[in-house]
């Protein structure tokens, strides 16, 4: 698949993707550093993969300028994407922003751009627990 088909694919399929993508990048990184109770596990990544989480990852990156132009225009085209679904446990304005944030995901993961994907993911990981334990926390 080249860049410019990834580039036209609906952006919800993108963010599906890069949600997926993250939840095992949020996991191996759970269970490589802490193994022990799935429990304990989950409770830890949903503070990463919530959209709460998701959206303080994405504005900050793009206040500090970690994005590249191009990745910030998938993100925005994500973003802006017009949806019929709604979210369920989520502030509409975060659920939006989370949706770009895993839209980028998505495509550089289909881009095969993988060390740009870990990057991107590290830094989100780095931003939630510089926020603190009860950033992005929605139970």
């Amino acid at each position: 698949m080249t860049k410019e088909q990834i580039r036209k694919m609906n952006t919800t399929t993108l963010a599906y993707l890069g949600d997926a993508v993250f939840e095992v990048i949020v996991r191996e990184k759970i269970v490589t550093e802490k193994p022990g109770d799935v429990g304990r596990a989950h409770h830890t990544a949903v503070r990463y993969v919530s959209a709460a989480g998701q959206a303080k990852a994405a504005k900050t990156m793009i206040n500090e300028g970690f994005l590249t132009e191009a990745e910030e225009k998938i993100y925005r085209q994500a973003r802006n994407h017009r949806s019929m679904s709604r979210p369920q446990n989520a502030d509409p304005r975060e659920y939006k922003i989370a949706t770009g944030f895993e839209a980028l995901l998505g495509y550089l993961y289909l881009s095969d751009e993988r060390q740009r994907l870990r990057e991107i993911a590290a830094e989100a990981v780095r931003i939630v627990d510089a926020a603190g334990k009860g950033a992005g926390k929605k139970e």
